[in-house]
């Protein structure tokens, strides 16, 4: 059994292994990492779930039996808890949240003194001890309950300068839309614009501790780009729950996702010079039009498997100052460790404001045809394992030869098993797609089908 995903631990709160007593170790865990490694305190902040401060709650309380200090932010960002060891130079930090899952779920980040996401070794470590934990009499669930640590304003004013900092120059005359999610990002993301000097208008900043990712943010982004084209905004971003991804709309409303965010930077680093001989990394669900379209431009275009784990590793051997996935996940070496939606709306606005152009005008990248499907699963069998999908793939293959590709991947973070087709041809590519889906449902039953 394993744990901890792409993206650190999540499923359901309160339910192993998100319940009182696996927090309270997994606190006690990463605390006696710090300390063995000479750190003293943690950074610790959260979205805006109902269950986020009862788990924050647990985690603190391990972290302290450990004999670490706790430095709480609150409602922050993920992105900023990574912002935030750097800046306190912490030995470690915890982000409590579940990105762009429904509000039911919950999940663990943790991330080390240097701001990357913790190495898989010391992830393994914890997820053995937590698989070890004895069962529990009866229906307790362990720990009893905790008050979360109260936060300490002046670290979100730190995040926040740290991102606007980075901004060269005034953005006074750059409009902007944000779809906060109703998320992590709901007061930081308006306001780090603002004092950018855009004119921003806010959607979707007002969670209830249950409206997190509802019909709004990065999971679902079409109300964000009909509000810009509607109120005469330069573009517009939404954030997902724990604002480390975002997807734009041009000034008339068409979206744009990670691949069109990587095209316009690398185009524009390229011209400043900020972009280095490593080029770009994305990933193997990255749009084949996007490597046309850099190699065209002499640019140098790798694929890492999903994550930003994996995004950054590749950038690292790479020396590549710029990568990123599809869904939104950016992450630009030079400015932060971390994939951060609020900063690349930021480096955006601010490309905006340099071109003196309107954004459709920037975004100009021209997509292979794909379609993605997203199959509920029970398990994770393997999918050579299946003869009929096997012999599905093998034709989607063959029918599409050396025009396109097929590529089948369960999700890290959800029981989903996720179809990517990609061609010339957008009606045999959708074709495609419900063949395979069809065959991974006749496959892989999901549960009560």
């Amino acid at each position: 059994m394993k744990l901890f995903g792409t993206d650190g631990l999540r499923g359901r709160a309160g339910v192993f292994p998100l319940d009182p007593r696996s927090l309270r170790v997994l606190g006690r865990e990463v605390g006696e990492s710090v300390r063995r490694e000479g750190g003293e305190r943690v950074a610790l902040g959260g979205d805006t779930r109902e269950s986020t401060p009862a788990m924050a709650a647990q985690l603190a309380a391990g972290l302290e039996e450990s004999g670490c200090a706790v430095a709480s932010a609150g409602v922050v960002p993920t992105p900023a808890v990574a912002e935030l060891v750097l800046a306190l130079r912490a030995g470690a930090g915890i982000s409590v949240s579940a990105s762009h899952n429904p509000y039911e779920d919950n999940g663990v980040k943790v991330f080390g003194r240097d701001g990357r996401k913790w190495p898989d070794e010391k992830e393994e470590a914890v997820e053995e001890k937590l698989l070890s934990l004895p069962p529990l009499p009866g229906e307790g669930r362990g720990e009893g309950a905790s008050l979360p640590p109260t936060p300490d304003p002046g670290l979100a004013e730190t995040y926040l300068d740290r991102l606007v900092s980075r901004v060269p120059r005034s953005l006074r005359e750059i409009a902007v839309l944000v779809d906060a999610a109703n998320g992590a990002a709901y007061r930081v993301g308006p306001e780090a614009l603002r004092r950018a000097g855009c004119r921003v208008t806010p959607m979707a900043d007002r969670p209830d501790g249950r409206n997190i990712n509802a019909q709004c943010g990065a999971m679902h982004p079409d109300g964000m780009a009909r509000a810009t084209s509607n109120v005469g905004a330069d573009m517009g971003v939404a954030l997902d729950g724990d604002a480390d991804r975002a997807i734009f709309a041009d000034e008339r409303g068409r979206l744009l996702d990670g691949d069109d965010v990587l095209w316009i930077v690398a185009r524009r680093w390229k011209r400043n010079g900020r972009l280095s001989g490593g080029g770009v990394v994305g990933t193997v669900m990255s749009n084949f039009g996007l490597e046309m379209a850099l190699a065209r431009e002499g640019i140098p275009f790798h694929r890492a498997a999903v994550g930003d784990r994996s995004v950054a590793q590749l950038m690292q051997e790479t020396g590549a100052s710029l990568g990123g996935e599809t869904s939104g996940h950016i992450l630009f070496a030079p400015l932060s460790p971390s994939g951060d939606g609020i900063q690349t709306a930021l480096v955006i606005a601010s490309i905006l404001s340099d071109a003196g152009t309107d954004l459709s005008q920037l975004a100009t990248l021209e997509k292979t045809p794909q379609a993605l499907r997203n199959v509920r699963v029970s398990g994770r069998e393997s999918i050579d394992g299946s003869l009929a999908l096997s012999r599905a793939v093998s034709r989607a293959k063959g029918r599409l030869g050396d025009r396109g590709r097929v590529f089948l991947r369960y999700s890290g973070t959800e029981p989903l098993l996720r179809i990517l087709v990609e061609g010339s041809d957008e009606k045999e590519v959708r074709e495609i797609a419900d063949d395979l889906e069809a065959a991974v449902r006749e496959a892989f039953p999901s549960p009560g089908s």
